[in-house]
C-alpha cells in the first residue's frame, strides 16, 4: 500500500474536504484519506499508483501536487477507527441540530425584522447542516447516494441564494423599510452564543479527526458571519439606513451561492 501527501493549496476550508471525498470516491484502490487543512495538505492511503490519486484530483483544480510517496502498512485498524466514532457521531449530531435549528430561527427572525443579514445567516448555517448531514452519512453510503444527497442539497441551497440574491437587489432599488436593528442584533447575539457553545463542545472533545477538525473551522465562521450581523445592526442604528444589512446579506448569499455551485458541479 501507498501512503501519499499531497499539497492542496486551495484546500482552505471544510467545504473543500468534502469535495475532495466525493470526488476520490470512484477511486479504486484508495482505502483512507486524512486531511490537516490548516497546513492545507491531504494523506491517501491508497493500493492504485499515486499518478491515479493525482489524476482525479486535476479536475477539482485546486492546485495539488505531490509532497511525498512511500510504501507502507495502514496501521490503523478497524477497531481504532471505529473506537471514537460514537463520540465524534454525537458530537456532530449537536453541532448538526444547533445549525438547523439556527436557520429556522433566523430565518423567522429576518422575515419578522425584515433583514436579509438575518436571512442569509440562516441559509448559511442551512449549508453548514447539509455539509455535518454529510459527514454522518458518510461512513458506510455509496458514492452514488453521497452524490445524490449533494447534489439535492446544492441545488436547494442555489435556489434558496439566489432567490435571496434577487430580494437584496430589489430592496437595494426600492424604497423599503429599515430593518429593525434590535432584533438583528438580538439574534446574532444569541447565535453567536450557540456558536461559542458549539465551539467549546468541539475543543473539549480533543479529537483529531478531519470531520471534527473541519466542524470547528466551520462554526468558527459562523461566528465571523454573526458579529457581520451584529456590525450591520448597530451600523443600521447609527445610520438609520437599510444599506449595511443589505451588503452583509448580498455578501453571505453570494459565498453560499458559490459553495453550493461546487458541489452540484462535483455531484453530477
Amino acid at each position: 500500500m501507498y501512503k501519499t501527501r499531497f499539497k492542496i493549496a486551495k484546500m482552505d476550508c471544510p467545504s473543500e474536504e468534502r469535495l475532495i471525498r466525493m470526488r476520490l470516491d470512484g477511486v479504486a484502490g484508495v482505502r483512507r484519506l486524512a486531511f490537516d487543512i490548516a497546513a492545507r495538505e491531504m494523506t491517501a492511503f491508497h493500493e492504485c499508483e499515486p499518478e491515479a490519486v493525482f489524476a482525479a484530483l486535476a479536475p477539482l483544480n485546486f492546485d495539488s501536487s505531490i509532497i511525498a510517496v512511500e510504501k507502507t502498512a495502514d496501521g490503523s485498524t478497524d477497531a481504532d477507527r471505529a473506537g471514537g466514532a460514537g463520540t465524534e457521531k454525537r458530537l456532530l449530531r449537536q453541532v448538526l441540530a444547533v445549525n438547523f435549528a439556527f436557520f429556522l430561527i433566523e430565518g423567522s427572525a429576518g422575515l419578522w425584522a425584515d433583514s436579509m443579514g438575518l436571512a442569509a445567516d440562516s441559509l448559511d448555517m442551512l449549508a453548514d447542516s447539509f455539509v455535518y448531514l454529510l459527514a454522518l452519512t458518510a461512513a458506510g453510503a455509496g458514492a452514488l447516494y453521497k452524490k445524490r444527497v449533494a447534489l439535492a442539497a446544492g441545488v436547494f441551497q442555489t435556489a434558496l441564494a439566489l432567490i435571496g440574491l434577487s430580494e437584496t437587489l430589489r430592496r437595494f432599488l426600492g424604497l423599503d423599510a429599515t430593518p429593525d436593528f434590535r432584533m438583528m442584533i438580538a439574534v446574532s447575539l444569541f447565535a453567536l452564543c450557540a456558536n461559542a457553545w458549539c465551539l467549546h463542545l468541539l475543543n473539549k472533545s480533543q479529537s483529531r479527526e478531519s470531520h471534527i477538525r473541519a466542524s470547528m473551522i466551520f462554526t468558527s465562521n459562523d461566528v465571523l458571519v454573526n458579529l457581520g450581523v451584529i456590525a450591520a445592526g448597530v451600523l443600521t442604528l447609527g445610520t438609520s439606513s437599510r444599506y449595511p444589512d443589505l451588503i452583509v446579506g448580498a455578501v453571505v448569499f453570494a459565498l453560499v451561492s458559490a459553495g453550493a455551485w461546487r458541489i452540484i458541479r462535483l455531484a453530477k
